[in-house]
């Protein structure tokens, strides 16, 4: 179900056609290279002619859309205005929108779109359902293709929320909100009082849901980030991310960045700003799932994709959500032939009954399935610890890692020494309480050390913290395909 309000908020007055420099293409100028936006479909018109549609026809049937450039690299676009019959899509909007997509894919330029909309227009009837499919389909078939990045800066409710959802990034500003079903729906079916940010504004969707990639103040940051976003990804699936001239990482002395105690936390975005270039890091989905740092970064002038564990957030743990936001990612640079980094640092996965019952061993094999699949160089290094099944899951050799560095004093087991020894030795610890310590630290020394794991082959080398970029740079230099590899899959929504 749907709301009606949001779904059919049109203008009291006939509108007239938007001005250059007004609204949706104000937007687009803001957005774009300077003059480089060439419009298409500026004169189309609504061809419905019921509820008194036939005398509000205007000019681009409130969406402006074609192509442009961001960066001088051409790019496909649109933008919805909500100025103009309520921004609705009918038939003929949507029609714009796709053919966009079309153009895009078609071309081999990212696509993206600026959402302002109040939803399906009611008086098209089922056309304006039908121009939703049609929208996305486009989204699907360019999915894995092109990028696709959506810029939220209004509303967007209903069904015209799940092309967002199938894009590949969203970007929300803090006037924008997203949800199914509006307030009045809600409050009418459940009786539950709510507002429109509540229910689905930025905080909602850039910490509870995941949805939003990437939340802004306003448009201007909005596509700052969209176009730093586009920076790191390729055109296509068909050309190599672009390279720059290589930059010295922030300085960070690695060596002391992980403490003694491996209980104590620490940020692990510091030993990133120290490998990458110029320390400086994209992070994607920041406020959600807070235990694994995903982003975008250059090594040596090379894009890299970045997955690491937090140890400043719930140790650093693996759970549900984490699995979900690492595994869309992973698919993500897979697709468009970005080489992956893990950065390991993981006691394990959360344990609780509300892991097991909101489904973790599904959400951890969608991780586990997007690793083992990924076919670009995926290299890992593991920083202190790495211990059961989030060892195997985090691009450990066994599941096709193309190299594991580890740094000194790094541990890799079945679980940590204490929990360990209580379940091996429970009898003898039960017996002989004080022997327990001396238990752990047998243990400790003989499972754990990095340098066991070094011998057996699990860890390819064990590293100085002070030669990690330049190891990575040199391994990546070699395994880094010298042109793309065209089509691997699609991006499907985690």
């Amino acid at each position: 179900m749907s709301d009606p309000v949001l779904l059919a908020e049109t203008p009291a007055a006939a509108p007239t056609a938007l001005a250059p420099g007004d609204g949706a293409r104000d937007r687009l100028a803001s957005l774009l290279d300077n003059s480089s936006f060439v419009e298409l479909g500026a004169n189309r018109q609504h061809r419905a002619s019921a509820f008194g549609l036939e005398d509000r026809r205007p000019d681009g049937d409130g969406v402006v859309a074609g192509t442009g450039r961001i960066a001088a690299r051409p790019v496909a676009v649109y933008a919805q205005d909500r100025r103009v019959l309520g921004g609705s899509l009918g038939e003929a909007h949507a029609d714009k929108i796709a053919r966009t997509i079309q153009l895009g894919l078609s071309g081999g330029a990212p696509i993206v779109g600026i959402n302002d909309s109040g939803g399906a227009r009611i008086q098209e009837g089922v056309a304006s359902l039908d121009g939703y499919g049609q929208v996305f389909s486009a989204n699907v078939a360019a999915s894995g293709r092109v990028p696709q990045v959506a810029v939220l800066l209004g509303p967007c409710a209903g069904g015209a929320v799940y092309s967002p959802a199938l894009m590949d990034f969203v970007v929300m500003a803090d006037e924008a909100t997203m949800f199914l079903t509006g307030p009045r729906v809600v409050k009418a079916v459940t009786g539950e009082d709510i507002g429109p940010r509540e229910l689905g504004g930025p905080e909602v969707h850039g910490t509870r849901t995941g949805s939003a990639h990437f939340t802004v103040r306003d448009e201007a940051e909005a596509f700052a980030v969209v176009t730093d976003l586009l920076s790191y990804l390729p055109s296509s699936c068909d050309e190599l991310a672009p390279t720059t001239v290589p930059e010295a990482p922030a300085g960070v002395d690695l060596a002391t960045v992980i403490p003694t105690d491996d209980r104590q936390p620490y940020d692990v975005r510091t030993v990133i700003l120290g490998i990458v270039d110029g320390g400086r890091f994209l992070e994607v989905q920041r406020g959600w799932a807070r235990n694994l740092v995903i982003g975008f970064a250059r090594i040596e002038g090379q894009v890299v994709g970045i997955v690491a564990n937090q140890a400043a957030w719930l140790a650093g743990c693996l759970d549900l959500t984490a699995s979900e936001k690492g595994a869309r990612f992973v698919r993500t640079c897979d697709a468009f032939g970005i080489p992956l980094l893990a950065l390991v640092d993981v006691p394990g996965f959360l344990p609780g009954s509300s892991q097991e019952t909101q489904g973790v061993i599904r959400k951890g094999a969608k991780l586990l399935h997007a690793w083992t699949s990924a076919t670009v160089p995926r290299l890992t290094v593991v920083l202190r610890k790495a211990f059961g099944g989030a060892y195997i899951v985090m691009n450990s050799r066994s599941i096709g890692a193309d190299c594991v560095l580890a740094w000194p004093g790094a541990e890799l087991a079945v679980m940590g020494a204490e929990g360990a020894v209580d379940v091996v030795f429970r009898r003898q610890v039960e017996a002989d309480p004080s022997a327990r310590d001396q238990l752990v630290a047998d243990y400790r020394e003989q499972a754990m050390p990095v340098e066991l794991a070094a011998r057996r082959g699990s860890v390819d080398q064990v590293i100085d913290p002070a030669d990690t970029r330049r190891a990575l740079a040199g391994l990546f230099g070699t395994l880094s395909p010298s042109r793309a590899r065209g089509y691997v899959h699609d991006n499907l929504p985690q």
